[in-house]
């Protein structure tokens, strides 16, 4: 037979469960878009399911707030045009913030530098964007870094060569048939870390722009940007994001501006 206290406990914890499960029940789920083609930071693997820094960076933002997320890969074309219709609540997908895409959607604060950098061999002497002159360099072609390079080797230089994507001008630097190459600093920093076996090293340079990426809500959306913000300050203080970074980049943990 239950006493007095003991029904006092049993119903508290009744009552504590019910709390518990209805917190749960609360939780709000937000349905997060991102393509599915630029690794590392977002890409399907073999089971067609989404992973990559990107999809890393807002699973621990939604862990840190408390709000669960529903990844779905979306298309760039069009991705921002999910956010206006409701489609999406939220798009991550390596988006650089400018101020263009400023009037469309809102943006989060930068949770990741997005500038071109140079790759080279290990032991090239090459320490600039001026010390390119003379050298058969790789690009992107239409990217920033083609831009950058263009300038500065002139833009119909026969020692610019332009390829579709950072990869492909990667490997031709691997097999000598570039002597430098200009690409996003993520990719290049990914590719040299899953491949130990080609020495590179990265040398960056003031004429390249420094970008950001960030995480993008509908226009007005003041309420979610902020569970974002509040989230991203979170892991990057307790140490999350520098895991995550580590994880898909190096050590260099870069330090983020507020906004």
């Amino acid at each position: 037979m239950l006493t007095k206290a003991m029904k006092s406990v049993v119903a508290g914890g009744c009552l504590l469960a019910a709390l518990f499960s209805s917190a749960q029940a609360l939780a709000q789920t937000y349905v997060v878009g991102s393509g599915g083609t630029y690794r590392p930071f977002e890409y399907e693997n073999s089971q067609k399911q989404l992973e990559g820094f990107d999809i890393d960076i807002i699973k621990a933002i939604a862990k840190a707030e408390g709000f669960d997320i529903k990844l779905v890969n979306t298309p760039w074309e069009g991705i921002f045009a999910t956010l206006n219709s409701g489609d999406r609540d939220i798009i991550i997908s390596g988006i650089t913030i400018t101020d263009k895409r400023k009037a469309m959607v809102d943006f989060s604060s930068p949770y990741f530098p997005a500038e071109q950098s140079i790759v080279v061999p290990t032991d090239s002497k090459v320490d600039s964007v001026t010390s390119l002159k003379g050298k058969k360099v790789g690009v992107v072609n239409s990217s920033t870094g083609d831009i950058v390079v263009s300038d500065v080797l002139g833009k119909n230089s026969t020692d610019i060569k332009r390829f579709d994507n950072t990869p492909l001008m990667l490997q031709e630097l691997t097999e000598d048939g570039i002597d430098a190459a200009v690409g996003d600093v993520g990719v290049v920093k990914y590719y040299i870390k899953s491949h130990p076996e080609k020495p590179l090293k990265l040398v960056p340079d003031s004429k390249f722009e420094r970008q950001y990426f960030g995480i993008a809500v509908a226009k007005g959306n003041t309420e979610l940007k902020g569970k974002i913000d509040a989230g991203l300050k979170k892991i990057i203080a307790d140490g999350t994001y520098a895991k995550i970074y580590a994880t898909w980049f190096d050590n260099n943990v870069p330090t983020l501006p507020a906004e």
